[in-house]
């Protein structure tokens, strides 16, 4: 019999206000496994946020952790960053209801990785101070460029946020019978925490501890789900296409995608959405040089490519597990409902209570840690870029910054709130690709060009930005996943869930095009400041110390 759990609540949110009947039919409400697990690591979270906090005084402490954190930790933070609940749960679901499709999120994250080692890490740290728009505006006009910058990098940053919120949403339903709303509002809670006392060393460290149980919880599960097939890794691929309504199409193309226009789109906005991605960018600037910049992407790729390849054999292992078991399938509404929880429920079958325990609270851990970096990253924008870069030029004292840093870690949690509730029913994952289109669109063609560009000038920044901000938030709104889902309107205006096939060219178009028709003398100047930049890139020291080097 499910139990509701009043001490979560209580910890939590410190009211009971919240508490609802656990949702009909689930695996395991009520399971002090995982009460236990996700007390224990709520409360050494905080301990290290207090940690953290004595030693956060100044702006490169509070973005930067000070700039010294090692290559094997900040590359473990990064994969924390990464593997989000759009990974453990989206991921999971994705191929068990959509099959082979589903595969292509996972290569497309591991495929822009190298990207990132080898064009992005390097010149990001040699050329910026706390974010990417300090790249993007190194040799042109910084005001107008923030400004422009600081609104793809927000957009982006909502974006994930709602993917995030919703996954926990979802996850306390099924696992303490909490309302939905008062969920989302706890998660919430302890992200401000998190970010305003302790800042980017706490959201460091938790996305350390974060990581280490994910891979601890998803190789356990993996490992269990192959005793369950005898070892037999080709049982698990039979099985799910034997059991599975959709047959042998589970494996075949277009269970989930099934135009060629929808594949390439999607395609793109995994190899140019990491790319643009804030908080991931943002963690390459709390390392001291650009050698352990490329250390720590290195650490990062092995850590997400093994734990994808552990939630391919998840999320197909599940398929004879859940349709075998009427209590599952109900719990997941069958092919239709509880799109997100499917790891959860062959936990459940595989380890009773205890690992549905175990990996429920490491996911609630997941979306903790990954809602901290994001808001960081969201604070950074508004206090660094807009308020001390743009409004005060540089002239914003150390404590004003700083305070409006954490002013805007509050009201990006509210906010976080409101979308977190409008968008409940919608799937992590495809949440997080409206994210990963906005950062392909409006953020990584710009950067992209500003570092490897010379006719680059801010004319063709600003028009190439809003060219793929507009028309990436544009297309999102009117297809299927908002037009439809969201505001319920019959048939969409733009039929591709994944709109980067256009929006993202557009940008690159638009940039070239403004670039190549500015013929003034700031754009002159700022054609002949790229050799400075290629030097300062290249070296990562400035130009009179180059010339002697």
């Amino acid at each position: 019999m499910i139990r509701r759990i009043s001490v979560f609540p209580v910890l939590l949110l410190s009211s009971a206000a919240g508490i609802a009947e656990p949702v009909a039919g689930s695996a395991g409400g009520g399971n002090i496994t995982a009460v236990l697990t996700f007390v224990l690591f709520v409360l050494s979270t905080l301990w290290i946020t207090w940690w953290a906090a004595r030693r956060t005084r100044t702006r490169k402490e509070f973005y930067a952790a000070g700039g010294g954190i090692p290559a094997w930790q900040n590359g473990i933070a990064i994969s924390g960053d990464f593997m989000s609940a759009a990974t453990f749960l989206g991921l999971t679901s994705l191929l068990f209801f959509s099959g082979t499709d589903g595969l292509m999120l996972a290569v497309g994250a591991v495929a822009s990785w190298p990207v990132i080692l080898f064009l992005v890490a390097e010149r990001l740290r040699n050329l910026g101070r706390y974010t990417f728009i300090d790249v993007i505006s190194f040799r042109l006009d910084q005001r107008p460029i923030t400004q422009v910058a600081a609104l793809g990098s927000l957009a982006t940053v909502i974006f994930y946020l709602i993917s995030q919120l919703v996954g926990a949403g979802k996850l306390i339903q099924l696992l303490f019978g909490l309302d939905y709303i008062w969920a989302v509002s706890g998660i919430s809670a302890l992200m401000i925490a998190y970010v305003t006392f302790g800042g980017m060393l706490a959201t460091t460290w938790v996305q350390i501890i974060k990581a280490f149980l994910l891979v601890v919880g998803g190789t356990l599960i993996t490992l269990l789900m192959l005793q369950h097939y005898q070892l037999d890794l080709n049982a698990v691929f039979h099985s799910a296409v034997t059991t599975h309504p959709r047959g042998w199409d589970l494996v075949a193309p277009g269970g989930w995608l099934k135009e060629p226009v929808s594949v390439l789109s999607l395609g793109l906005t995994a190899l140019l959405g990491f790319i643009g991605l804030p908080h991931i960018l943002m963690r390459i600037f709390t390392v001291k040089d650009a050698k352990t910049a490329r250390k720590s992407a290195f650490y990062a790729i092995s850590i997400i490519g093994y734990f994808n390849l552990l939630m391919l054999v998840v999320g197909f292992g599940a398929v004879s597990i859940i349709m075998f078991n009427p209590d599952y399938q109900s719990a997941a509404g069958g092919l239709t409902g509880g799109r997100n929880m499917v790891v959860l429920h062959a936990a459940h079958y595989l380890g009773g209570d205890i690992l549905l325990g175990f990996v429920s609270a490491v996911a609630f851990a997941t979306i903790l840690a990954v809602v901290s970096g994001l808001t960081i990253s969201a604070a950074a924008t508004i206090a660094h870029d807009l308020y001390a870069k743009s409004i005060k030029q540089g002239r914003a004292s150390e404590k004003s910054e700083l305070l409006v840093s954490r002013c805007a870690v509050v009201g990006i949690g509210i906010l976080a709130i409101l979308f977190g509730i409008a968008f409940e029913h919608q799937n992590v994952i495809f949440v997080t690709n409206m994210a990963l289109a906005v950062a392909g669109s409006a953020n990584a063609p710009v950067l992209l060009l500003s570092m490897y560009w010379r006719g680059l000038t801010t004319r063709g920044a600003i028009h190439g930005c809003l060219a793929g901000l507009v028309s990436s938030v544009s297309l999102i709104i009117l297809g299927p996943q908002v037009w439809v889902d969201v505001i319920g309107m019959e048939k969409p205006v733009f039929p591709y869930v994944y709109p980067t096939i256009i929006s993202a060219p557009l940008a690159f178009l638009t940039a070239w095009l403004s670039s190549r028709s500015d013929h003034s003398a700031r754009a002159d100047g700022e054609r002949t400041a790229f050799d400075e930049q290629y030097i300062r890139s290249e070296l990562g020291i400035g130009t009179s110390e180059a010339a002697s080097h």
